[in-house]
């Protein structure tokens, strides 16, 4: 059975028309003679959605009770019960109610493309799983429901719906998108020109990306390398130079004039893997390309120009940025260069040939390590010195020898100086064999003169080939021994790779890594003070330097403290003591100091953002306070306003019975919004670790009735059982009464009507215990610890229900007031609340029952 296709309707905000494109797609189709259902379509009261239904045939939702409370939702069963070609399902990222199939209303789409039926459906920038932490930066508001990135990302269409900020907003004014008493409130805070405009552009960048995806899926379909301008990418090429800084900022203010330009760092390393850059040059360039939003890359080739047009014609690169030569000019009538070829063989890319100040100084690559040891050199010396006026007497006593036969044997012998003692003591050997053989055994003998113009021949062909020879006995030598350097300094970086990986702080175990591996005492990073970052002598002044890691003993504490010292930029240093290091291993240090370096802006970022979270969630905490609170405080607000603004009322006359009365409302709504004020106040204390908390011995049998009548009628039947003999709670009178106040409130808010909660208490080991016991639908499990969040209403489902500070400022002032509160399952059904609170006096342990 082939899969559904998905289809989806993408907006930046509610209102822009998603619900009614789609819609009017579903019609398009029916008319076309498409078998199309609505399995959910969610209208928001609005008249011009409710209205472009028509004739389209929908399905009947299911409803579920979840806590007292009906909702209803698409009946998935229903819907592949009917088997349409097209299905309609709005709100793609929708929480279902709890006990749905799926927790999610996209899996349920799932389900649908599973079956082989097509979806239409609609989601909002905001709820892309990616984007939620971006939004709610730039709105101030958090959304609970998500979708994940890859299942949009899946569709086979998504089709923007877009509409301008200002045009957004009139639709606002107009009534179309919410009700007239919630238009203010939404103009002023989350349908803001700037956070519209904000979103826009996010729906836009992301579809974008989508397209693009689309587009080299195409171009890989079809065999497509040419370059397509679509989109500006910028490839810069890097050599692991000096140059490499120069090149990548020049890139980028490339790519910055593009809005949504690619920024692209690509090394080409050769595939013998012998002759390689600078890994620190290159790993300090990949992290300034990773600062400026670029991304870096590494690849293998034998042809460098070639390798480098083929990584940019894979990406789809509209420019490449490579630097003037650093070749002399001597190097130029030999070869083009990687720049000119490259140029040459671009075709539609452009190329960029930037300047900088190491053109035409040629590479200063570090001089090679001899291939040889100090004492295998000598020893070939020797041999030269020593062993070929020895071969000469001894061929010299072998009678009837030809000339051919001794220069065979010399150049053996050269063969195997060259690899005992490496090139020069070959080149010698080869040299005085020539001067020997012409001496002993050409005639004329004992002569430097050569009668026979072969001889002559043989002897050129004897010195040519023992250089030869030596020279690539040498360079074999050579090779090796680089091979083995690079393998061994590969194995180094991996072993410093997985130990900062392992390690839970990566800056203190990459430094004692780079002690371990070099064998030194200690090593330090040292930071120069922020005054002195400009001073030319700084280095001379051990006081500018603050000591920012260490590992070791005695760790150095300036630069002159250390036999090595590595400067990672203008401000940071890495410092070595123990013992002087070879300057082939400068290289490696270098990259352990470009890493560490890494690590130490790691730690750093990490702990400013540690800072900063409990700053940003005090302050998304009052946002969300701000915007909770509103219904709560325009209740008491409005009885007291229309109970006083009649008493004011010159056109009706009230007696003194109507006139208590209203005097009461007022003062009643009066002091219910003092009390709330006063409570919004605390939590704004408690989220702040300032809340004044003064605790006094206190009775629950005093305190459990002024929290239900606070609570009015509906508490009127609540049960309560509190103990004659219970002790006495330490705890702040107001405090506990709003604790119980939002307690029995929420028991209340969710028990059966002819099943009203029950209070009781107990002590226990030095504790009293206050249960809130309701028989509602209960909470699983799973989540009785999200239901302790600020502002959560399991559900989600309605704001006039009050703040949803509920149990999170309950769990709060009851901890301030060193208490808890814990759920637990009601046995036969519903929810149990437990308060703890310290006892005022120790109260004995209860036995349990004997077994």
């Amino acid at each position: 059975m082939p899969r559904g296709e998905l289809r989806i309707y993408l907006g930046a905000a509610p209102g822009v028309g998603k619900t009614y494109a789609m819609l009017e797609e579903a019609h398009r189709r029916l008319e076309r003679g498409t078998d199309v259902v609505i399995g959910y379509v969610e209208t928001h009261g609005r008249t011009h959605t409710a209205a472009m239904i028509g004739d389209l045939e929908q399905l009947p939702r299911r409803t579920m009770t979840y806590r007292g409370a009906e909702f209803t939702e698409m009946d998935l069963d229903a819907v592949l019960a009917r088997r349409p070609e097209v299905a309609i399902v709005d709100e793609l990222a929708h929480t279902n109610v709890p006990g749905s199939s799926n927790s999610k209303r996209w899996q349920d789409v799932q389900e649908l493309l599973d079956a082989g039926i097509s979806v239409l459906s609609t989601v909002n920038i905001q709820h892309l799983e990616s984007l939620n932490d971006v939004v709610a930066q730039i709105t101030g508001t958090t959304q609970r429901e998500t979708v994940p990135d890859a299942i949009v990302r899946a569709a086979e269409q998504v089709e923007l719906v877009d509409m301008t900020p200002e045009a957004l907003r009139r639709r606002m004014a107009h009534g179309n998108i919410y009700r007239p008493d919630k238009i203010d409130a939404a103009l002023g805070n989350y349908f803001r020109v700037g956070n519209l405009t904000a979103l826009r552009e996010l729906a836009l960048l992301w579809l974008a990306d989508k397209v693009d995806e689309q587009l080299d899926a195409y171009r890989a379909q079809q065999g497509i390398s040419a370059t397509w301008e679509a989109r500006e990418r910028v490839v810069v090429a890097l050599t692991g130079g000096p140059e490499g800084d120069t090149l990548i900022r020049r890139a980028a203010r490339i790519a910055a004039r593009s809005k949504g330009a690619d920024l692209l760092a690509v090394h080409v390393a050769r595939s013998d893997g012998l002759a390689g850059a600078d890994p620190a040059q290159l790993a300090q360039q990949r992290v300034l390309v990773e600062s400026l939003g670029g991304t870096y890359h590494h690849v293998l080739g034998t042809d460098i120009p070639a390798a480098l047009l083929d990584f940019a014609r894979g990406v789809n690169a509209t420019q490449l940025v490579l630097g003037a030569s650093r070749r002399g000019r001597f190097a130029h009538l030999i070869s083009r260069g990687v720049g000119v070829t490259t140029t040459a063989l671009s075709g539609p890319i452009d190329v960029h040939l930037v300047t900088h100040p190491e053109v035409g100084r040629g590479r200063r690559a570090a001089t090679a390590p001899t291939a040889l040891s100090q004492r295998r050199r000598l020893l070939g010396l020797t041999l030269t010195i020593a062993g070929m006026p020895a071969l000469t007497a001894l061929l010299k006593a072998l009678p009837d020898l030809t000339l051919i036969n001794a220069i065979l044997i010399f150049l053996a012998v050269v063969v195997g100086i060259a690899l005992t003692g490496g090139l020069w003591p070959a080149l010698l050997a080869a040299l005085g064999g020539s001067l020997l053989l012409n001496w002993f055994f050409t005639p004329p003998f004992y002569t430097f003169t050569i009668a026979d113009p072969d001889n002559l021949l043989a002897l050129a062909v004897f010195v040519g080939v023992a250089i030869a020879v030596s020279g690539v006995v040498d360079l074999a030598a050579r090779r090796t021994r680089e091979a083995a350097r690079a393998s061994a300094d590969a194995q180094t970086l991996a072993t410093v790779a997985g130990g900062v990986l392992r390690g839970e702080r990566p800056l203190p175990a990459l430094l004692e890594q780079l002690r371990e591996t070099f064998g030194l005492r200690a090593v330090s990073i040292l930071e120069i003070a922020h005054d002195a970052a400009g001073r030319p002598d700084r280095s001379r002044d051990d006081a500018v330097w603050q000591v920012v890691a260490t590992v070791g003993d005695n760790p150095p504490a300036s630069p002159d403290a250390g036999q090595t010292t590595v400067p990672v930029d203008e401000r940071l240093t890495v410092v070595l003591a123990g013992r002087p290091l070879h300057a082939s291993d400068r290289h490696i240090i270098e990259a352990f100091a470009a890493q560490a370096a890494l690590a130490l802006r790691q730690e750093r970022l990490a702990a400013e953002a540690a800072t900063a979270k409990p700053l940003a969630e005090a302050d998304r905490m009052r946002t969300a306070l701000l915007a909770a609170v509103s219904h709560d405080l325009r209740t008491p607000l409005a009885s007291a306003k229309a109970a006083i603004s009649s008493l004011r009322s010159p056109e009706v006359e009230f007696d003194a019975a109507d006139r208590e009365e209203l005097l009461a409302t007022a003062d009643e709504s009066l002091e219910r919004l003092s009390r709330l004020v006063a409570n919004l106040l605390d939590m704004s204390r408690l989220q702040a670790g300032a809340l004044g908390v003064h605790p006094i011995a206190l009775g629950l049998e005093d305190v459990v009735p002024r929290a239900l009548d606070e609570l009015g009628p509906a508490a009127t039947d609540v049960a309560t059982d509190i103990p004659a003999d219970l002790p006495a709670a330490l705890a702040d009178p107001g405090l506990l009464e709003r604790v119980l106040v939002n307690i029995i409130a929420n028991a209340l808010r969710h028990s059966p009507p002819d099943q009203p909660p029950t209070i009781t208490a107990s002590a226990h080991a030095g504790q009293v215990e206050l249960r809130v016991i309701d028989r509602g639908p209960g909470i699983p499990q799973d989540q009785w610890e999200p239901v302790f969040q600020p502002f959560q209403r399991l559900g989600d489902r309605d704001n006039t229900t009050g703040t949803g500070l509920g149990l999170a400022l309950s769990r709060g002032l009851a901890e301030a007031m060193h208490g808890n509160i814990t759920p637990e399952t009601t046995p036969g059904g519903g929810l149990t609340m437990v308060l703890r609170l310290p006892a005022a006096t120790p109260t004995p342990l209860t036995e349990g029952p004997q077994e």
